[in-house]
């Protein structure tokens, strides 16, 4: 049996521990929701207070040049580009991810419709995040496609001689089960089909490798795991061999070509460059910047591998301790216990009896008591209600995992999850 002591060494022997001072942590708090916001670090006050009253205050539009703002999505992607796996130049941050994911989507069937004309299906998970499946509804919709959605176990099968794109989520937002994106994309290529791939619940938890993986498209967010902050721009790569091949539908003034000639024709930028389109948002991109310094300060303790396997041993530990010190309360495991399946976050689920699962109100206890997780709602059928819990390894130590499953024993042992207040549910779940 794991000892709470023992958790405590683990920390004392971290060689990542010193990472969570760069974070601003709430007192009493147990953050295990990084997977949905990342926590705030601790030079964003001043960072933002600098863009504010120095940057846009007294540098005024000068600060488009001076304070390097026009550079902002490509210096930032150029940062990203090494956490995914990809060249300098490859990627911008800009826009949300669902705009992000119309763009890329977007050219992926066009340039699917110029090689391929036959090939009429999307195909994507059914539990895949709903915006995305929002965004390929309405582009098939437009294009003459077929959306179809199957089951994890169904995406090999769809792979064949019908299909013009996959799009897939990397890890999935539900389970935290991920994909082999390699042997995925190799797959999907062998088929004679696109592959564009949704990142934002793997970028700065797992190690990506786009360009090894030899992937067409791909997209992310940046206020996950990135700790961008609430709203933070996402980000967009496309395959070098496809980024002149057409125009994204969004053709703004950004992704022009000489954005201050004023000319009334559109005339695209070569690259990446024009998948920008209107303005930036300024204020959002510097604090971004601030999220990912804790990855350059990673980078001397091991970067992405250390990071990864402190996930990995966290997320052990987690359902380990869940199952030694949770028995009898009805709890299931989600997430896959293969490390090659699994992305950074452990899902529970919770045996329905008439009364429903309580799994809402068991995750409104703990964050009551300060162990904040987060609720996904399930179908009634397949998919069953989720507890989930995010273990982001840059400020989360062993001694937090040990405290959250204390508290978890606690608010079942005791049944405080049945209380009114727990059971009421707010705007955001």
């Amino acid at each position: 049996m794991i000892t709470l002591q023992d958790c405590q060494q683990r920390d004392a022997a971290d060689p990542l521990r010193g990472l969570r001072d760069l974070f601003t942590i709430p007192p009493g708090v147990i953050y295990l929701d990084g997977n949905s916001l990342g926590v705030m670090p601790k030079a964003a006050t001043a960072r933002a207070a600098e863009v504010v009253a120095q940057e846009w205050g007294q540098g005024l539009i000068r600060s488009w040049n001076t304070a390097g703002w026009v550079n902002l999505p490509h210096r930032l992607g150029n940062q990203i580009a090494r956490l995914i796996g990809t060249g300098d130049g490859e990627v911008v941050v800009t826009d949300t991810t669902s705009i992000n994911l119309y763009k890329a989507l977007s050219a992926a069937l066009n340039i699917a419709k110029a090689d391929a004309p036959q090939r009429r299906v999307v195909v994507s998970e059914r539990s895949n995040f709903p915006t995305d499946l929002y965004i390929a509804q309405s582009l098939c919709s437009q294009h003459g496609y077929t959306l179809k959605l199957v089951e994890p176990d169904e995406v090999a099968a769809s792979i064949n001689s019908d299909l013009a794109v996959l799009m897939l989520t990397h890890v999935n937002y539900r389970t935290g089960a991920m994909h082999d994106m390699a042997a995925v994309t190799a797959a999907t290529h062998a088929a004679g089909a696109l592959m564009l791939w949704d990142l934002c619940h793997s970028v700065g938890a797992v190690p990506v490798a786009l360009k090894a993986a030899d992937a067409d498209f791909a997209v992310g967010c940046s206020y996950k795991y990135l700790n961008g902050g609430p709203g933070a721009p996402a980000f967009v790569w496309v395959h070098p061999r496809h980024t002149d091949r057409c125009w994204q539908p969004l053709s703004g003034w950004f992704g022009h070509a000489a954005p201050f000639a004023f000319t009334p024709d559109y005339q695209p930028a070569s690259g990446i460059t024009r998948y920008l389109c209107g303005t930036q948002p300024i204020v959002s991109l510097s604090l971004l910047e601030c999220g990912l310094d804790g990855f350059a300060a990673a980078e001397p303790l091991g970067g992405m591998a250390a990071l990864r396997s402190k996930s990995l041993a966290l997320t052990d530990l987690y359902i380990q301790l869940v199952e030694e010190r949770c028995q009898g309360y009805g709890l299931g495991l989600a997430t896959p216990r293969e490390h090659a399946k699994r992305g950074s976050q452990v899902c529970l689920t919770r045996e329905h009896s008439a009364t429903g699962s309580g799994a809402f109100a068991i995750v409104q206890a703990l964050i009551a008591r300060g162990v904040i997780g987060d609720f996904r709602a399930g179908d009634g059928g397949v998919h069953k209600d989720i507890l989930r819990f995010g273990f982001t390894p840059l400020y989360i130590g062993f001694e937090d995992v040990w405290n959250a499953v204390e508290h978890l024993r606690q608010v079942l042992e005791t049944e405080e999850w049945k209380k009114p207040e727990f059971n009421q549910k707010h705007a955001v779940t």
